[in-house]
């Protein structure tokens, strides 16, 4: 089967200590969309901000590449890695 590229909006909230943590992933149809969520996402109530990002891969095989980063929107760490 060939790659299969999807697109995901994401929020950020804040735990107790205030440390930003990821909130319920959404997938998206496409980037303008992913966009267009990530950053109603970033304005919701409780939220610190969303990211929208794309990942490619092998769904049969379950192999995919890294994500990544659409666009940043609001209060979102650096470093994404360690989502």
């Amino acid at each position: 089967m060939a790659d299969v590229t999807y697109y995901v909006a994401m929020p950020f909230l804040q735990d107790d200590s205030g440390s930003p943590v990821a909130g319920a992933a959404e997938e998206c149809q496409s980037p303008t969309i992913a966009l267009r969520r990530a950053e109603t996402m970033s304005r919701m109530a409780g939220s610190i901000g969303a990211i929208a990002f794309s990942r490619s891969g092998d769904p049969m095989i379950g192999e995919f590449g890294d994500a990544k980063l659409l666009r940043k929107f609001g209060n979102v760490p650096d470093d994404l890695s360690g989502l």
